[in-house]
């Protein structure tokens, strides 16, 4: 599948998007696989509560299945103005 980073979750994984073969059942699961790869990483995915995830281009949370996903993107949340 398709992961895409926004904002500063791209900053510190510094990579805007990449292929991903998971076996991740949920969202959930993908990011404790995520954290495992390297400290950056770890580091992007330390707070759950400051990002926000789509998939296919739908906002979700982070319990949602992975089932048929192709597209996961992590971002900050929004604000308007």
């Amino acid at each position: 599948m398709d992961v895409l980073y926004f904002a500063w979750v791209r900053e510190r994984i510094g990579l805007p998007r990449e292929k991903v073969e998971t076996e991740a059942a949920t969202v959930n699961d993908l990011v404790v696989e995520l954290r495992a790869r390297e400290e950056r990483y770890d580091m992007a995915f330390s707070d759950l509560s400051a990002l926000r995830v789509a998939l296919d281009q739908q906002l979700s949370d982070f319990d949602a299945s992975l089932t048929g996903v192709r597209e996961v993107a992590f971002f900050p949340p929004m604000t308007g103005g």
